[in-house]
């Protein structure tokens, strides 16, 4: 097949994101792209040339339409990149895990989405006898974060399941990216600090100061990748022969936490704990006599 009629499906795809940066390198490439998003008008400003599409990852009805559509007009899809994402910080004890909008909006999104779209997907490039399916991680899905420990979790989680994905399905000819970048400017960063939300009972109102900056990091000027640079080495590397199986990509700290993966443990908590404030956390009250 020719590189340049690949057939890309990008979630998540939403105005100033990463997903909506990889939509316009691939179809720089040449590829057929598919940008989608909940939302059309949020993806409404991308060239012309891509196809677009509404799609809500958590809905199976949904997934299942919009692949229908795809498969329709183009007869296969050769590369899934599985990029929709929700964000989840704050304190492990303030994590709302009651309400379908807390931590299991984040799993749902970022574990179960990513499954169920390549579930529908996987049966059309099994067909094929190839495939690709990228799935968008973080680098804090190797090494958890004090403060976000929901989002890491479900990167965690993300990145066991894609490494099981691939052993899977490699015998069918399909073929799987794990991407985990570090900080990347976007709409995502912002959206991240704005899902947070420090109860007024919380333990940690001493470190209040330190749990906004750790929403606010991967945001902080000249320590961040711009989006169009991370999705030109996401689409360099999938367009290549052969593809990478795991794929860490630019970012601010992504070759600190890399250092991190071969230091002991201890070490790196040790470091955490210093650059983030959780060694400022002292006993609310004293303990009695």
């Amino acid at each position: 097949m020719a590189q340049a009629e690949r057939v890309v499906l990008v979630t998540g795809s939403s105005e100033g994101g990463i997903g909506y940066a990889l939509c316009q390198e691939f179809d720089k490439q040449g590829c057929i792209v598919y940008a989608s998003a909940r939302r059309l008008e949020a993806i409404a400003s991308l060239p012309e040339s891509v196809h677009k599409i509404a799609l809500d990852v958590t809905s199976l009805e949904s997934c299942e339409s919009a692949v229908k559509r795809i498969i329709a007009e183009q007869g296969r899809i050769d590369v899934l990149v599985n990029n929709a994402g929700m964000g989840g910080v704050g304190a492990m004890l303030d994590v709302d895990v009651e309400s379908d909008k807390g931590a299991k909006a984040t799993f749902e999104t970022n574990v179960w989405a990513p499954i169920r779209l390549s579930k529908v997907v996987a049966p059309h490039m099994v067909e094929a006898g190839s495939g690709l399916i990228i799935n968008i991680g973080s680098i804090v899905g190797n090494i958890p974060t004090p403060w976000a420990g929901v989002y890491a979790a479900s990167k965690a989680a993300l990145h066991s399941m894609t490494e099981t994905l691939r052993m899977e399905v490699e015998g069918f000819g399909i073929k799987v990216m794990l991407v985990a970048p570090g900080a990347i400017t976007s709409n995502f960063g912002t959206k991240h600090k704005e899902s947070l939300t420090l109860p007024d009972d919380s333990l940690y109102q001493q470190v209040k100061d330190m749990i906004y900056k750790r929403a606010d990091i991967s945001q902080t000027p000249g320590r961040t990748t711009p989006a169009p640079v991370l999705a030109k080495q996401i689409v360099a590397c999938a367009l290549r022969r052969p593809t990478p199986a795991r794929y860490y990509t630019g970012g601010a700290n992504s070759w600190l936490f890399w250092i991190f993966e071969r230091l002991p443990r201890p070490l790196v908590w040790m470091v955490l704990r210093r650059s983030l404030g959780t060694d400022r956390v002292k006993p609310l009250r004293a303990k009695r006599a």
